[in-house]
């Protein structure tokens, strides 16, 4: 996955917006304020960082060495992904997907039906 196809696969959710609340090199993805995925897009190697459910996080860790605690984050409940060709393009999708469908499924009802959220997506 390209930074390119990494940017435009955060930014094709509902609300998602790009913001740069720390530096100009780490890219902030955000939806309705919350932040559901990190990446310097520039970044040798590219990572990104992403919020997940902790139990698959501990279970995603333990079978992708490049899949690690978030990095200066709650390692709880983020994960940090190198993209080395190692994940599959697929499974870093879905992790970007679920780190946003962590964060919208907390928000208030009206505030996801507004993003026209209906849950999991299939």
């Amino acid at each position: 996955m390209t930074p390119e196809q990494l940017k435009d696969h955060c930014l094709s959710f509902n609300g998602a917006v790009e913001t740069f609340p720390f530096s100009e090199d780490l890219s902030v993805f955000k939806v309705e304020g919350k932040i559901f995925a990190l990446s310097a897009l520039d970044g040798e190697p590219l990572t990104v960082s992403l919020k997940c459910d902790p139990e698959l996080a501990v279970r995603l860790r333990a079978e992708h060495p490049a899949i690690v605690g978030g990095y200066h984050l709650n390692k709880r409940h983020w994960n940090t992904v190198t993209l080395d060709g190692t994940v599959s393009d697929r499974l870093v999708r879905d992790m970007v997907e679920d780190s946003y469908d962590l964060i919208v499924a907390a928000l208030p009802k009206r505030t996801r039906l507004r993003l026209d959220w209906t849950g999991d997506r299939a």
